[in-house]
């Protein structure tokens, strides 16, 4: 094993001599290896999780490295995969005895026997993530590089440390990390391998809707998701996971008139989304914001293209989309379903003779979420114009000061009725009757129109006056001001 630069500062945690004190005890040898040390070399800050491989019986050096630490802390076993994971000092340490691995074709579930480091090495997924520290007395710190992974790193480059087909095939969820792991490095997936994940985009069938999500999530969250989504459309795997998204792609032209690549275009609002936000739902919000342009789109002769009613068809796509995927059926998904149908609302009262009543009803609509749905109308300008851009950011500041006045002066965000249901029972001596639902939704729509402030006394008398019109009688011993 040939000794390469030390790096020894990598292992200034305690934890590490520690791990070494064990390894020597145990007989065995033992590394540190994949993203710690990848991530320690890239200057991307301290890891919280650290994997170590040992030449042995992985679960056997856990529990003597538990031994050694003075809170001896509980090691956690899997004995179905060999591995075992604690937690000391702030992090989390796996432990996995070195093995090699063979795939049957029809599953990613490797399966397994005893090997060597130069076996564990090989199975990885990439060769920057099969870089290894020793753990070991007479070689402490020294890197284990077996496939030039340090040059890779200074490359930027992405690269399997095998042939490329084979380490897809066996593990095709490794297509996914490839890009994921380009999108969050800003790395280039090199060109084989690039070509190896078009190939075999048809063995991500065999991968969970789950672990795929975990994939795009991190692509998401990226600092430029487009990148990966870009390497995901270019593959061919994105049309296989997402039909629906790549349904936007491309430019249709009848009779001189064109629509723009509703793809594309959204790819650029999720980058400039991502430019104010690290919320993921606002981010899944702007990748899913025109979905419902595809099936909506129609030719008029008078009007040219339009997409009429594609956020109420977006929205209900949403819940299609989430639910075949795996995604969280929840309160998420119901704040990417309001934020697809709410997407056009705010452009629509950027008019200057918007009336207060629509603004009133916008924030109503909107509640705690007005802000995020102002930053995805924002992000969704993607005009090259630059008279066009200011106009159209000059307008959205209106829209918010708009807001901001109406918010003021009614409070109409998460609007509770000034007269509740049970008063108006109590006043004019009611059961539970569709009576009480009319008098409260004129109650809100007199309020959201400005016919009343939103106060308790003109609620009150409105309430009043609407019960007369349905023929109510106020209870007896009750005055019009409820005393």
């Amino acid at each position: 094993m040939p000794k390469q630069q030390n790096y020894q500062q990598a292992l200034h945690h305690s934890i590490f001599k520690t791990i070494s004190k064990a390894t020597e005890e145990t007989g065995h040898e033992s590394y540190v290896i994949g993203g710690y040390v990848r991530d320690h070399i890239l200057g991307r800050g301290e890891p919280k999780d650290i994997d170590i491989v040992a030449v042995g019986s992985g679960i056997e050096l856990a529990k003597k490295v538990s031994g050694l630490l003075p809170h001896k802390p509980k090691v956690q076993v899997f004995k179905n995969f060999g591995t075992a994971m604690l937690r000391a000092e702030n992090l989390e340490i796996e432990f996995v005895g070195a093995r090699k691995e063979s795939y049957n074709r029809d599953s990613r579930k490797p399966m397994v026997e005893d090997g060597t480091l130069e076996d564990d090495q090989n199975r990885r997924d990439f060769t920057i993530n099969a870089l290894a520290l020793s753990l070991n007395a007479n070689s402490y710190g020294d890197l284990v590089d077996p496939f030039n992974g340090m040059k890779d790193l200074e490359n930027k480059v992405i690269k399997t440390p095998l042939d490329p087909d084979i380490t897809y095939s066996d593990d095709p969820l490794r297509m996914m990390r490839a890009i994921r792991f380009a999108t969050q490095l800003n790395f280039k997936i090199e060109k084989e391998s690039l070509k190896a994940i078009t190939r075999n985009k048809e063995r991500i069938k065999i991968i969970s809707n789950e672990r795929i999500v975990e994939e795009l999530n991190k692509i998401l969250l990226a600092d430029k998701p487009s990148v990966g989504f870009a390497l995901l459309h270019k593959t061919g795997l994105l049309h296989l996971i997402m039909p629906q998204l790549t349904a936007l792609e491309g430019i249709e032209e009848i009779e001189g008139q064109r629509h723009k690549d509703n793809f594309w275009h959204t790819l650029e609002v999720v980058d400039n989304i991502s430019e104010n936000t690290n919320y993921l739902w606002l981010r899944w919000a702007a990748l899913l914001h025109d979905i419902g342009k595809a099936p909506s789109k129609r030719f008029d002769k008078k009007i040219g293209w339009t997409f009429h009613g594609h956020e109420f068809l977006g929205a209900k796509m949403v819940y299609r989309l989430f639910k075949q995927l795996r995604l969280p059926l929840n309160e998420k998904m119901k704040y990417v379903q309001k934020l697809v149908l709410m997407s056009s609302r705010p452009i629509v009262i950027a008019d200057e003779n918007v009336t207060d009543s629509a603004v009133r009803r916008l924030v109503f609509d909107a509640g705690d979420d007005i802000e995020d749905l102002m930053t995805l109308c924002e992000a969704d300008i993607t005009t090259k114009n630059p008279k066009r851009f200011k106009k159209y950011h000059n307008n959205f500041k209106k829209v918010r000061r708009k807001i901001k006045e109406v918010e003021e002066k009614d409070h109409v965000r998460n609007f509770q009725p000034p007269v509740s249901g049970e008063e108006i029972m109590e006043t004019f001596d009611l059961k539970p009757s569709r009576e009480i639902g009319i008098i409260k939704d004129a109650i809100k729509e007199a309020i959201l129109e400005g016919e009343i402030p939103n106060e308790y006394e003109a609620a009150r008398e409105y309430m009043l006056s609407k019960g007369r019109s349905l023929g109510l009688t106020p209870a007896q011993n009750k005055d019009s001001t409820g005393n």
